[in-house]
């Protein structure tokens, strides 16, 4: 796959790659439409809908990434999920003042679970959006029941998380697609070559010249100083949180370290902790069966 040609994409076109990687016995036509809602200022949050019955779960995911890197997980567990593109990301539309922390984002998507999955009883969010969801239990309790954060804590630094940036900060735009797909592998050893390149289907968009770009604006991940946190104050958050709270550690990933599962235990003593083996910063791409598994753990305890 070269420049030298326009790549079709369609972004519901591809669940049967996903089924064969992970043998999964569901159909390869599931029932998911492209949603959104408007904010103020014309801005729109668009959403991946799974099902037809009201969401049971709602997705965040992290930085540079959208609302395809749950697709794995939403069809094993074959449940009725909102998954979210947050702002500035596939294809939800970017910020004018390029705010992209927890507590802004958290904002934006209240609108769209308000209207689209007010009851859900998880809601999941991973990395940034792990941070986001817990400014969203925090800012809007009414509509977080339960918390389910991956790989994440506000205990998070630039140290810890460099592996990740160092991609996220990479070029911009590609002179063809094997470039692209190339870097991607590089920095994803673990990963088999046909989930990264569809991957890079979802998040990436062919230019008018055949080069590529990424779809996620690049101000999402900011630069900061060293020893900065986007998570600053959020530790306290987590002390007022009325939800149950669970984390799910990957299990070779630096950004979630013992300290970190400490503090949180020595601030919410009821927080549940998982930590799924061979698993990285994205436990969903990993890992997508265990955390499937997990998820449906906390769909039976919210009926309790």
């Amino acid at each position: 796959m070269t420049s030298a040609a326009k790549v079709p994409y369609d972004e519901f076109g591809l669940f049967h790659e996903n089924i064969a990687e992970y043998h999964l016995q569901v159909s390869t036509q599931p029932q998911v439409a492209r949603v959104a809602t408007t904010l103020e200022g014309g801005r729109n949050v668009s959403a991946l809908r799974w099902g037809s019955a009201a969401p049971r779960i709602v997705f965040v995911h992290g930085s540079a990434q959208n609302a395809h890197t749950w697709d794995t997980v939403c069809l094993a567990l074959g449940e009725s999920v909102l998954a979210i593109d947050l702002p500035g990301h596939g294809h939800s539309s970017w910020r004018d003042d390029g705010d992209y922390t927890p507590r802004a984002l958290a904002f934006d998507i209240a609108t769209i679970i308000e209207q689209l999955a007010p009851r859900a009883g998880v809601v999941c969010g991973m990395s940034l959006g792990g941070l986001t969801t817990l400014a969203l239990a925090y800012q809007r309790p009414d509509l977080v029941s339960r918390l389910m954060m991956v790989d994440i804590t506000p205990g998070v630094t630039p140290e810890k998380s460099k592996s990740i940036t160092d991609f996220v900060n990479g070029p911009q735009s590609f002179a063809n697609f094997d470039d692209l797909l190339a870097r991607t592998i590089e920095h994803n050893p673990t990963r088999s070559t046909t989930s990264l390149r569809r991957g890079i289907l979802h998040n990436a968009r062919q230019l008018d010249d055949l080069s590529w770009a990424w779809r996620y604006d690049r101000r999402s991940h900011p630069r900061r100083e060293p020893g900065a946190s986007v998570a600053a104050g959020m530790w306290e958050m987590i002390e007022r949180l009325h939800c149950p709270i669970t984390l799910v550690r990957g299990g070779t990933s630096p950004v979630v370290d013992d300290a970190d599962v400490a503090e949180l235990q020595r601030r919410r003593p009821d927080a549940v902790v998982h930590v799924v083996d061979g698993a990285g910063h994205s436990v969903q791409g990993d890992r997508p069966l265990e955390l499937a598994a997990l998820l449906r753990q906390e769909l039976a305890s919210s009926r309790t």
